[in-house]
């Protein structure tokens, strides 16, 4: 049967002008559409002549339906469609900073338009639209408020006239699409929408629109909608003219009005000017297009709270913003792995065919909450784990006993193996073990097993890693205060190393070494009565100078440590010193743990270029000449040689490097941050740091990095069933070969993303089976085996595939990775008649695609995909419905707005204004994250505080991530993970700002508060707990930045809005919907 995804009929159906201008039918389009080819320039702009609309039907009457015939009549408007009789009117480009004006507004031209409200006959929902041209015979509102909509028919069922036959202008908006209700050839609405989802409502015509939301420049208008068409329907140009109250035109970074977005961005529209003379018009509602916090709170509604068990093979858990409890039955918790898909295609055709990428997301030392089980541990002694003798697989609950106990089947390969004697049971009368429930392999989905010397460097048993403290002493540290800073938390902080359940103290042994163009090691061996310094300062062969004494227990010598780190400030108070090196003090480290034969972390507190005469010297190669070129990926690749190298030797040792840089200028982080991407570190940046603005915010992030649980020296691999395997491995991880992934350490935080591929056929009986294991050293320095397993369905049906999807993991994978390979054709989309040839390349990663070519051509290959994804539901999958209508899988149907976010973040946005260092950073900590964080990365929580019950325990429900839900009374919170702003409206009620800060009025808040005062009222309370809530809960640690509507750092907030455009380039959500929906629509004809 045939199935319904989610439809939308978003403002961009047929034969409109400015989407192609398909005529009359499904004919081709002309020459040069609208957008051009992705990335590429506009067309210039020839005005139509005015056009002549019919007079609305006023009677609400149902129109019969016609003859059979009457379906290929091109005079009759059908499904949306009406003849075209005039070319498009292409956009003009804004130049990039200027002020955004649209070629189609004019204040000259205030005739004003029709406003209808199309009724919608299935289920009543008034859904507003509009006609943007003049309509003879009826007289202007007197106001645009007051005015009562005219009434028009009720669109009839598809296949029906939509108005009697008769000249039509090309601008007129084509009927609603039902927004929650549609006849279904064969099928009926499930929960609520048309075979799993529902038309998106609202048509809304591109002749001379702005097809976005409003603008930045019309931000807080008092109307919704684009400003008025002038005569036939078109929008003359014209200059920005004083509009209503509200937001005034922004200003830009460096003077002059904000720019729209970049022409190379899709759907980058030039900005329109502010308000215009004349009455306004009904806009596209974007209530009526897909929501992630909906789906996120339908998500939480539904499962929220709930059991999940996870005893059903290639069931699609709730989503990760849900709060739900995991009981292990058999399946690895979500916590620990989530798939893009939960049921794989058969055969490796159908996998290409639907262009959806197989991946799964592992995160293997995943949090628990405290309401769940933490792992059971294995013990097999001597002998070690249970494994298969051909795959290696280990026991897991996909093994099959056979033979009354004696023999098990591979799930994996289906080899035969004998069971050990010491680990022979019984079957019941369904073949199962006596002792199933007793042995956690058999029974869970995640455990570990201890294991034996085999598993262990040169058969002995690893020694209890170490922690060593490298403080960069040159001149900016010392003044800035960051040095005594990081001492007087070092005091206090050794006391809450990480340790085993159960254990008094941490094995973690600890060590300082202090730089600037030489190291200094300390020796604090308990003995001592005064900590002693060596010195070596030949950076280029380097040594440790000492052994006993360097690497100590806290608690035995705590006195000699409190000594060293109260005297470290002092000793170096006069220094001139402004050079530093930097490889040589990661290798001061890998030389260290060789020396005691230990794995364990460097934190490294860096502030400038290593530029000091020493291996791993740097040159400044920030060029801003390259942004936006074929050479701008030179940027992100780091400087090879000695960095790869000592990468190399930081996995070997299991040494893991984590970065605190506190930089002023440019650093080259692309290379700096080279050797702590690849051993499993973190990097963390605090720009133009000062003590009393951003000390608390870093010293969040070292307490978090100190305290966090550990695995060291770790090798994973991951095996799966027969018929596909894992082929590409994405993460802060080291490959020496195709199958063993290297992480130096690895922690709670960090995931990897393994790409999946067909060798053979899958079978739908069988299923798919993927398990991984990590070899690894605890913080007590036991060697260990984690192993999670999960099983999934295989399919011959595309419908499966789509309906089992997860987005959030999908756009993980498309993070990370973004681009194709083997593609035969250029990476822009040519359209052709057989969507079959189009799809016949697989899909790859988009921050790793940006170090091999341009940015230009990720952000195309992104785009590509998702309509190729697109594309294929609607060929296969989808009942056969208007061409009008964009029609999404229900479980993908937030994809294109995440989608869109990406292609708007740092790193792929070609901006001369952002930083290259931050661009950098962005790509490489993405590299490592999990699910949940790159949903929250990509679709930020906007929270309205203002209003807000501060007797409930819960927290606000957030709005969507658009400037539309701020109110100029408003108080918002909005967090990605990365950054938090508080957003005061300028109307804030004296009486807010009072209970929040203490202050009278708003004008009295100083821009650099960096934290909330502790007032005792119910509403500061509340709100300290809210923010001190989402701080525990992530990963990094943010620094609150106080924003007033109006003021300058807006501009930095507003970037944050991912479904308006971007303030460096990139289209809105709704513009983006209907770029796509060109090239799905492109692909099928």
């Amino acid at each position: 049967m045939s199935q319904q995804g989610y439809v939308a009929a978003p403002p961009y159906s047929q034969a409109q002008p400015g989407m192609g201008g398909y005529q009359g039918g499904f004919g081709s389009g002309p020459a040069q559409p609208l957008y051009g080819r992705y990335g590429g320039p506009p067309q210039a702009f020839n005005p139509p002549p005015a056009g002549v609309m019919k007079s609305p039907v006023s009677s609400a009457a149902v129109v019969p339906p016609p003859p059979a015939s009457a379906q290929f009549n091109p005079n009759v408007q059908q499904n949306g469609t009406h003849p075209q009789r005039y070319p498009p009117a292409p956009a003009a480009p804004a130049a990039y900073g200027q002020p955004p004006q649209s070629p189609y507004n004019s204040v000259a031209s205030p005739a004003p338009p029709p406003q209808q409200q199309l009724t919608n006959q299935m289920n009543a929902m008034n859904l507003g639209s509009y006609a943007p041209g003049p309509r003879h015979g009826a007289p202007p509102p007197t106001s645009s408020v007051a005015q009562p909509p005219f009434q028009a028919a009720p669109p009839p069922a598809m296949g029906q006239p939509q108005m009697p036959p008769g000249p039509q202008s090309p601008h007129m908006s084509p009927p609603q699409s039902p927004l929650a209700s549609m006849p279904l050839m064969g099928g009926q609405p499930m929960g609520g929408q048309p075979m799993g989802g529902q038309p998106m409502g609202g048509q809304q015509p591109m002749g001379g629109q702005q097809m976005s939301g409003p603008p930045m420049a019309n931000m807080g208008r008092p109307f919704p909608g684009p400003p008025p068409p002038g005569p036939g329907g078109f929008q003359q140009p014209g200059p920005p003219a004083a509009g209503p109250p509200g937001y005034p035109q922004q200003a830009g970074q460096f003077g002059g009005q904000m720019a729209g977005p970049q022409p190379g961005m899709p759907g980058a529209f030039p900005g329109s000017p502010g308000g215009l003379g004349g009455p306004p018009q009904k806009k596209l509602d974007p209530d009526s297009i897909p929501s992630t916090t909906q789906v996120i709170e339908d998500d939480q509604a539904k499962h929220g709270g709930q059991l999940f068990t996870t005893n059903i093979r290639g069931q699609v858990p709730p989503l990760v913003t849900t709060n739900f409890t995991v009981q292990d039955q058999g399946n690895a918790s979500p916590r620990f792995m989530r798939c893009t898909t939960y049921s794989l295609p058969c055969t490796a055709d159908l996998a290409k065919q639907c262009q959806v990428p197989l991946a799964t997301i592992i995160k293997p030392f995943a949090s628990l909450p405290k309401n769940e089980n933490p792992l059971f541990v294995v013990d097999h002694g001597e002998t070690g784990p249970i494994r298969c003798n051909r795959c290696k697989a280990y026991m897991c609950p996909y093994m099959q006993f056979i033979d009354g106990g004696r023999r098990f089947q591979c799930g994996f390969c289906n080899c035969i193996n004998e069971v050990p004697a010491f680990y022979f049971q019984h079957l019941d009368h369904m073949g199962r073990r006596v002792d199933f429930y007793e042995r956690p392999e058999l029974s869970l989905g995640s455990y570990e097993f201890i294991a034996t010397m085999d598993y262990c460097k040169n058969n002995k048993p690893p020694n209890p890693p170490a922690y060593i403290f490298m403080i960069d002493v040159s001149y900016n540290n010392i003044k800035s205060g960051l040095v005594k800073l990081i001492c007087d938390e070092l005091k206090t902080l050794l006391d809450h190393l990480p340790r085993e359940e159960g254990v008094e103290s941490s094995a973690i042994k600890v060590g300082f070494v202090t730089y600037n163009k030489i190291l200094h090691f300390y020796n604090v061996k308990s003995a001592l009565a005064q900590p002693q310094m060596m010195v070596v300062s030949d950076t280029a062969e380097m040594f440790v100078p000492l052994l006993d004494g360097f690497l100590v227990s806290y608690q035995e010598s705590r006195a000699v440590i409190t000594n060293l780190l109260d005297q470290i400030p002092d000793m170096f108070a006069d220094t001139n010193e402004s050079e530093t090196v930097f490889a040589p003090v990661i290798q001061a480290g890998v030389e260290a743990f060789k020396a005691a034969e230990c794995s364990g972390k460097l934190f490294i507190f860096h502030s400038s270029m290593p530029t000091a005469e020493a291996p791993g010297k740097l040159k400044n190669r920030d060029d801003k000449k390259l942004v936006n070129t074929d050479k701008e990926k030179a940027l992100f690749q780091p400087q090879k040689g000695v960095y790869e190298q000592l990468s190399k030797d930081c996995v070997a040792q299991g040494c893991c490097v984590d970065l605190f840089l506190f930089p002023s200028q440019f650093t080259d982080v692309a290379t700096m941050a080279d050797v702590p991407s690849h051993t499993g570190g973190s990097v963390y940046k605090y720009n133009n740091f000062q003590v009393e603005t951003d000390g608390e915010h870093f010293l969040r992030d070292l307490r978090k990095d100190v305290q966090k649980g550990v695995g060291f020296d770790a090798i994973m691999r991951v095996r799966t069933s027969t018929g596909f395997r894992a082929t590409d491995f994405f993460g802060a991880v080291h490959m020496n070969n195709t199958t063993d992934v290297e992480m130096a350490a690895v922690d709670c935080d960090k995931a990897v993303t393994v790409e999946l591929k067909h060798d053979d056929t899958l079978s739908e009986e069988a299923g798919a089976l993927i398990q991984c294991a990590l070899l690894y050293t605890t913080i007590g320095g036991q060697r260990r085996l984690r192993i999670h397993n999960l099983s999934l369905n295989c399919s011959s049906q595309l419908m499966e595939l789509y309906k089992n999807c997860e987005t959030d993991s999908l756009i993980n994978f498309f993070a990370k990775s973004g681009e194709f390979q083997g593609r035969a054709s250029s990476p822009g989309l040519a359209p052709s008649p057989l969507l079959t040839n189009l799809l016949s390349s697989r899909p790859r990663p988009a921050y790793r695609a940006m170090l091999n070519q341009p940015i230009k051509n990720v952000r195309e290959i992104l785009v590509s995909q998702t309509a190729h994804m697109l594309a294929c539901y609607r060929k296969n999958c989808a009942s056969p419905s208007a061409a009008s209508q964009l029609i999404l899988p229900d479980a993908m149907k937030v994809f294109p707005v995440y989608m869109n976010s990406l292609m708007k973040t740092t790193p792929l946005v070609g901006s001369t204004e952002l930083s290259t260092d931050d661009r950098a950073q962005q790509r490489l900590a993405l590299m490592g994250m999990g699910v949940e964080d790159t949903q929250l990365l990509l679709y930020p929580r906007l929270i309205p505080l203002h209003n807000m019950d501060v007797s409930s325990e819960a927290p606000p429900t957030p709005l969507r991530c658009s400037e539309e839900r701020l109110t100029d009374a408003g108080l918002f919170l909005l967090e990605n993970g990365h950054v938090m702003f508080l957003w005061l409206g300028q109307a804030s009620p004296p009486d807010l700002i009072q209970s929040i800060f203490n202050l009278p009025s708003l004008a009295h808040l100083q821009g650099h508060m960096a934290a909330l005062p502790e007032l005792d009222n119910p509403l500061s309370k509340k709100l300290r707990s809210i923010v001190s809530d989402v701080l525990e809960k992530r990963p990094n640690s943010m620094k609150l930045q106080m924003v007033r509507q109006k003021d300058k750092p807006e501009m930095l907030f507003r970037q944050f809005l991912v479904e308006d455009k971007g303030l460096h380039g990139g289209a809105s959500y709704m513009d983006f919907l209907c770029y796509v929906h060109r090239e799905v629509r492109q692909l099928l004809t």
